[in-house]
This record gives structure tokens, sequence and C-alpha cells, in this order.
């Protein structure tokens, strides 16, 4: 292991908390840029031996175009969530749904059930001990084969290129 990987074990992840660090206090004060900076590189090392595996991006700009999507579908859900919560409740269609995982990577399962909690309206709720199933509740499920292929079309197939060798 080389001396830059002792000190930044996950770079990207570095550069990731700096940024978000920056934005949170909305300054690029020096000050504030050395505190960003240390807990940048404190925070992997610190946490680096909890990462069983260091996860591996195969494609960076498929990961770009994947945070694009999440973003808007954030957006929108939010939208879809409000119009259903102020609308009349018998339009609701609530479900637990088990989707059955094609992704074997823990770290790309974590990323899918953060996603799918990160949405609004969906959340996951618990994941088989083989792997090969997540649960997840949906507020409103009109079809459940549509809401399963929708998932893995809009973020399970990007996260499988994007975290394993396809």
């Amino acid at each position: 292991m080389t001396a830059m990987n002792r000190l930044l074990p996950q770079p990207l992840f570095s550069l990731f908390l700096l940024l978000v660090w920056l934005l949170l206090v909305n300054t690029i004060a020096p000050g504030h840029l050395v505190l960003g900076t240390l807990l940048a590189i404190a925070l992997p090392l610190i946490s680096s031996r909890f990462w069983p595996d260091r996860p591996r991006i195969h494609s960076p700009w498929k990961l770009l175009r994947y945070i694009a999507v999440l973003l808007w579908d954030i957006g929108l859900a939010n939208l879809t969530v409000a119009r259903l919560i102020l609308g009349p409740t018998r339009r609701l269609h609530p479900a637990f749904i088990h989707l059955p995982l094609e992704l074997e990577n823990e770290f790309a399962i974590a990323v899918l059930a953060s996603t799918i909690s990160l949405t609004p309206g969906t959340v996951s709720s618990d994941l088989s001990p083989d792997r090969k199933t997540l649960l997840i509740h949906a507020l409103d499920v009109e079809d459940e084969a549509t809401t399963i292929a929708t998932i893995k079309q809009r973020y399970e197939r990007p996260l499988r290129e994007i975290f394993e060798s396809c």
C-alpha cells in the first residue's frame, strides 16, 4: 500500500466530504477549507476498517448519470407524494413489494436500498438473508410488476454497470 493510499484510502469519498462540508457551511473561507480538508482526510481513515471491500467504480460517467436520474426522480416523487397525500386517500394503494435482486456486490445493494429510501413514497424495509430479495414498502402501487420493472431499469441495471463488472 502506497503512502498516498494510506493517507487517502477513499479519495473520492474524501473529495465528496470536503464538498459537502463547504456546501453545509456555505463559505470557502480559509478556516473552513482547512477544517473541511482535515475532516475529509480523517473520516475515511477512521472508517476505512469498516469498509469490507473498497467499492470499485467501473463507469464513472454512468455514476454521474445515475446521480442525475436519482435527483430528477426525487424531485418528481416529492411532487407525486404531495399530490397523493393532499388528495383523497382512497386513491392510495400502499403495498409491500418483493424485489428480486440481480446485484451481488454488497455496496451496490446498499446503494440501491438507500436510493429507494431516498425517493419519497418508497422505503427499503428488509434484505433477505441470502441477499437475493429486497422488501420495499411503496405508498402507491398500481401494478407490482410495473413497479419492479421500473426499479430494475432505472436503478438496479445502472448500479450493476457502475459497481459490478458485467
